[in-house]
C-alpha cells in the first residue's frame, strides 16, 4: 500500500517536460511544498497542456497528511472502532470479550499506509502527471525566483514563468512552558509513528489532534491516559454537546480528563533523542493546577498536541515584501489564492499556510482552484465562473473528528452562527430513535444538530456525534454550499433502513417545534 492517495487525479494527458530530474533551471509553475495541496496544484496547473512544473520538497513527497497526519492516524483509529462495534453487537460480542487489539499487526498495516516512509511511488505519480521533484529547501529569491538549498550545502535558483506557489503547511507548535520543551514530549509526528505503547501517558491538548491521539492510544493499550485541557471543554470549536459525548466516553473507558487545568512545569528523567514514536527517556513529571488544586502526576511519555504554526519563517518572504507577523505568520490570499500585498499575480498560496482551513481536504480544493487560476491566467483566458474563487473557506468547511463517538459538521454552529448577525433556528434530534441507526450496535449514543438561517429558510450548519457519522456530513456539505431551503429537504427521500433517515427527523422535529411555537 503506497502512500499515494487513491483519489488523486490521473495523469496529465498533455505532453510531459522532457526534463524530469528537477535539473532544469526553468519551470511554467514553482510550487514550494510537495503536501496534497502542492500536489494538487502543480497537477492542476498543467494538466493537459505542455506547461512544466516542478515541486520543492525537503522531505518526503506526500507531506504530512501521508507519512504523519491523516493516513497514519486514520490506520490506527480503524482497528479500534471495529472492534468497539463487535463487543456492541450480539453475536459476535462473545468472540471479542476477552480479546485486545493486535498491537503489532496494527502498526504493521499503518507502515504499510505511510510506505515506511519511502516516497518512491509519490515520485512516480509526480513523474507520470508531468511533475518534476526537486530534493532541498526552498526560499523565495525575489520575483519568480525560488532558491534551493541541498542538503549537501549547494544552492541553485530556479526561475517561474508563470507562478510561484507556497505550500509549505504548519508545524507542530510546543508552547514555552517551563521544562516542557527540554523534556522532549511526543507531538504529532511521533504519536502518529508510535512504536513502543507506553504504560502511563499525559497528553496536553483538547482538540482534534488530541482526543484522536488519545482514542487511538487507548485502543492500543495505554493503562493509564490522562488528557490535560486549558479550556473548559474537548473540541470547544464544535457544539458543546460534541465535547460532551466524547469526553463522556473517555471517562467511561478509565481515561481522566482534566479540564480547564494549567500545566506550571514539566520535569523528566533522562530525556533523549530516541527518534520517532519511541519513548523519550525516563518518567515525566507534569505539576499541574486544577479547579481542585495543585497536583502533579507521572508518566511514560506526553503527548503535546496544542496547535499549529506556520511553516513561514525561512520561506524569503522578505525578498518578495512580505511581512506575516501581523497576521500570526499565515501568508494571507485572496479568493483566487493569490498572495496579497504581492503585485502581479504570479505568487499563489495553497493549505494550512495560508490560515484558511488547515485541513488536507480544504487544502486540496485550494489547489484545485489555485491551478486553475494559474492555468487560465498562463493561457490569457478570463476567470469566469466559480471554479476560480474559492468560497467554501467561508462558514462551509466540513470536518471529520475520527474519536468515540465520530463528530461529523459542516458550515457555522450555534454559537458561530448568531455572532455572524443570522437569524438562528436550531433543531435536534437523538440519533438513537433511527431505526437505521438502531441496526448498527446496541446500546447507540449520539446526536444530530442544525443550524439553520430562518430568513431564508435554508442550512448553515449540521453537526453529527456518533458511531459511524462520518459519512453523513457530505449531504450537509452539498445542502449547506448549494443553499438547499428545507421545503426542497423534504423531497430529498433517504432510503429505509439507514442512518440517513436523521434527515427526516430532523425536518420532522424542525415543523414540530414551529407548531408548538404558534
Amino acid at each position: 500500500m503506497a502512500a499515494t492517495s487513491p483519489d488523486r487525479p490521473a495523469a496529465a494527458s498533455g505532453h510531459p517536460p522532457a526534463d524530469l530530474t528537477g535539473e532544469s533551471d526553468t519551470y511554467d509553475v514553482v510550487v514550494i511544498g510537495g503536501g496534497p495541496p502542492g500536489e494538487i496544484v502543480a497537477q492542476y496547473a498543467i494538466q493537459g497542456s505542455d506547461r512544466t512544473a516542478a515541486i520543492v520538497e525537503h522531505e518526503l513527497l506526500g507531506g504530512e497528511c501521508s507519512y504523519w497526519a491523516c493516513m497514519p492516524s486514520k490506520a490506527l483509529l480503524r482497528p479500534v472502532e471495529l472492534l468497539d462495534a463487535a463487543r456492541h453487537m450480539p453475536g459476535v460480542q462473545s468472540l471479542v470479550a476477552d480479546r485486545t487489539i493486535d498491537v503489532p499487526a496494527v502498526l504493521d498495516r499503518r507502515d504499510g499506509f505511510t510506505s515506511h516512509h519511502e516516497d518512491r511511488w509519490q515520485v512516480k505519480w509526480a513523474n507520470d502527471t508531468g511533475i518534476a521533484v526537486v530534493r532541498g529547501h526552498a526560499r523565495l529569491a525575489g520575483e519568480k525566483r525560488v532558491a534551493v538549498t541541498t542538503a549537501d550545502g549547494r544552492t541553485r535558483t530556479i526561475t517561474a514563468r508563470h507562478a510561484v506557489v507556497l505550500a509549505t503547511g504548519t508545524t507542530a507548535a510546543v508552547p514555552d512552558l517551563p521544562g516542557l520543551r527540554a523534556a522532549r514530549p511526543w507531538i504529532s509526528r511521533d504519536v502518529t509513528n508510535v512504536h513502543e505503547i507506553p504504560r502511563r501517558v499525559a497528553v496536553i491538548g483538547g482538540g482534534v489532534v488530541a482526543c484522536e491521539a488519545a482514542t487511538w492510544l487507548r485502543g492500543l493499550g495505554v493503562a493509564e491516559l490522562t488528557i490535560v485541557v486549558r479550556g473548559g471543554a474537548l473540541l470547544e470549536r464544535n457544539e458543546p454537546f460534541a465535547g460532551e459525548l466524547v469526553a463522556r466516553t473517555f471517562r467511561d473507558a478509565g481515561v481522566r480528563v482534566l479540564l480547564t487545568t494549567g500545566v506550571d512545569r514539566v520535569e523528566r528523567v533522562d530525556p533523549a533523542d530516541t527518534g520517532e514514536g519511541r519513548i523519550h527517556g525516563g518518567e515525566v513529571s507534569l505539576h499541574l493546577t486544577t479547579p481542585e488544586g495543585a497536583e502533579t502526576i507521572t508518566v511514560d511519555e506526553l503527548v503535546v498536541a496544542a496547535g499549529r504554526t506556520p511553516a513561514t519563517s525561512d520561506i524569503g518572504l522578505d525578498t518578495v515584501g512580505l511581512n506575516v507577523s501581523g497576521d500570526h505568520g499565515f501568508v494571507v490570499t485572496d479568493d483566487r489564492l493569490a498572495v496579497r500585498g504581492v503585485p502581479g499575480d504570479w505568487l499563489y498560496a495553497v493549505g494550512d499556510v495560508t490560515g484558511r482551513a488547515l485541513l488536507t481536504h480544504m487544502g486540496k480544493y485550494q489547489g484545485r482552484i489555485a491551478g486553475a487560476v494559474i492555468a487560465a491566467r498562463a493561457q490569457g483566458r478570463e476567470l469566469s465562473g466559480d471554479r476560480f474563487t474559492d468560497v467554501a473557506d467561508d462558514g462551509r468547511v466540513p470536518q471529520v473528528t475520527f474519536t468515540d463517538p465520530q463528530v461529523a459538521s459542516v458550515g457555522r454552529t450555534e454559537a458561530q452562527a448568531r455572532a455572524d448577525g443570522i437569524a438562528v433556528e436550531t433543531v435536534e434530534y437523538d440519533l438513537a430513535g433511527v431505526a437505521g441507526v438502531s441496526l448498527l450496535r446496541d446500546g447507540y449514543v449520539g446526536r444530530a444538530k442544525l443550524v439553520l438561517d430562518a430568513s431564508t429558510d435554508t442550512l448553515v450548519g449540521a453537526t453529527f456525534v456518533g458511531p459511524e457519522v462520518a459519512e453523513l456530513v457530505h449531504a450537509a456539505t452539498v445542502a449547506v454550499v448549494g443553499g438547499v431551503t428545507l421545503d426542497r429537504l423534504w423531497h430529498v427521500v433517504p432510503s429505509y433502513p439507514t442512518m440517513s433517515e436523521i434527515w427526516l427527523k430532523l425536518l420532522e422535529a424542525r415543523d414540530q417545534q414551529r407548531r408548538t411555537a404558534r
